[in-house]
């Protein structure tokens, strides 16, 4: 099946669209292998006798070529077939993912090695986001774009609940090479659904060099895109080192360790399961506004654990937390495919995808520096009201409550 780069504005219902189908089902494959994979790469390291230092480095190498590969990610989404880049992203995935799975079996598995297979699974994510955001509007009818994406968070989220405790017991039972190699599979298998969309290229006919700089003037050019770029790289550097590197410390000194924080992370999780169905039924006519509004639910569970409130307290702030963030990442993701044209998401997608990959080391130094002064409940509610002055200097900016729902006349 052949599909357009510039779908028709209606359409039948989703569950009707083949490619939509296929699209749906390599996204519930894949996330089904890659939820185990953190936890399998962790004991994979362990296994061959690594400690912190080794885990680090191997975490760097499936970072670090995300900013420079996303960019050319980007640049190949809007020249290249979107299907075939897709086709060979997760290709590459799955060789890298079975690669590591066959050394790590064979007892041949060094820091080097699954730094390097890390490296090439990091580069294949980065190559084929930007590729992936753009597919969606080629698939889907203008009409039907929020429901997609929602119905695309949906299996992701609800294997954010069961991957990991599947994983866990397959790498107890079997070891990490199992899990390993089911992750490849997983990639394998969504590759050769997604070579079947066979979506158009779309047009462009101007040189490398001239799409990177005209990249770069529409996205300046973007007074929303670049505000909202900038506000979120704030707020997920600020998410980051309070929930993810600093909220594990606080449960461990101030709560009962591990079980709370277990019971955290699944009210978090619920959360986003319930965001998404709300994207299922709400669709507000201001989305660009509506998805910067939303991100300010990440602030409740941080101020909750600094300011140490009892545990019912931080479950309930952190299912909030998880509805709005869900919220934010549908209505973005229709805003930006509603008004940015076919042939520049890509590179606009790249260079947003930029902003959130450099809040992981500025999450880390922003840490690293506030460690020295303050303990760690201060640190989250610093961390809090970062995340609520980045929404209120967004909501701040007029373009934001001009970029709203198009009807499919105006597609």
């Amino acid at each position: 099946m052949k599909t357009a780069a510039h779908p028709p504005t209606d359409g039948p219902p989703l569950w009707r669209v083949p490619g939509f189908r296929r699209f749906v089902t390599a996204n519930l494959v894949s996330a089904a292998g890659s939820a185990a994979a953190p936890l399998a790469l962790a004991y994979a390291v362990i296994e061959q006798g690594g400690g912190a230092r080794s885990l680090g480095t191997v975490l760097a190498a499936g970072t670090v070529p995300a900013i420079v590969f996303l960019l050319v990610g980007g640049l190949l989404a809007d020249r290249l077939s979107r299907s075939r880049i897709l086709f060979l992203g997760n290709l590459l995935a799955a060789l890298a993912q079975g690669a590591l799975a066959l050394t790590v079996a064979t007892g041949r598995a060094t820091t080097l090695s699954i730094a390097v297979c890390g490296f090439a699974s990091g580069a294949a994510a980065a190559l084929t986001a930007p590729a992936a955001q753009g597919a969606v509007a080629q698939i889907v009818p203008a009409r039907h774009l929020q429901q997609a994406n929602a119905l695309l968070r949906l299996p992701t989220n609800a294997v954010k609940v069961l991957g990991p405790v599947v994983g866990g017991v397959v790498v107890a039972t079997s070891g990490a090479a199992w899990a390993l190699a089911w992750d490849a599979a997983t990639f394998a298998v969504a590759a050769v659904l997604l070579l079947g969309l066979r979506l158009d290229a779309p047009l462009t006919t101007t040189g490398v060099l001239a799409d990177l700089r005209a990249g770069w003037a529409g996205f300046r050019a973007r007074t929303w895109l670049w505000t909202y770029t900038a506000a979120g790289t704030l707020l997920v550097a600020a998410w980051l080192a309070g929930f993810q590197l600093l909220g594990p410390l606080v449960a461990a000194s101030h709560y009962a360790g591990a079980r709370d924080w277990g019971f955290v992370q699944a009210a978090f999780t619920g959360g986003l399961l319930a965001g998404t169905l709300v994207c299922l039924r709400w669709k507000p006519h201001r989305l660009l506004a509506v998805a910067v509004a939303a991100g300010a639910g990440l602030a409740l569970p941080l101020a909750m654990l600094g300011l140490q409130l009892p545990l019912v307290c931080v479950l309930v702030s952190a299912v909030v937390a998880g509805i709005g963030l869900d919220i934010a990442i549908v209505a973005w993701n229709t805003a930006f495919q509603q008004h940015v044209p076919q042939a520049e998401q890509g590179r606009m997608s790249a260079l947003n995808g930029v902003g959130e990959r450099l809040a992981i080391p500025l999450g880390y130094l922003l840490v690293a520096w506030a460690a020295g002064s303050w303990d760690d409940a201060s640190v989250l509610l610093v961390c809090a009201g970062l995340v609520l002055a980045a929404v209120a200097a967004n909501l701040c900016v007029p373009d934001v409550y001009r970029v709203n729902r198009r009807g499919d006349a105006q597609r």
